[in-house]
């Protein structure tokens, strides 16, 4: 019976941590994050 509770709770903490962290609200954070490895470094590399 306990087993049962912490596992529900668990999962209920996993659930609610992956919402967060993929929700809707974030994706303008994601989409910046995946345009950096396509931004010119040249001006940075220049002295």
């Amino acid at each position: 019976m306990l087993s049962g509770i912490v596992t529900a709770i668990l999962l209920t903490a996993f659930l609610g941590g992956a919402y967060w962290l993929f929700g809707m609200h974030r994706a303008s954070d994601f989409d910046a994050a995946a345009q950096l490895p396509l931004e010119d470094s040249t001006k940075d590399d220049q002295p």
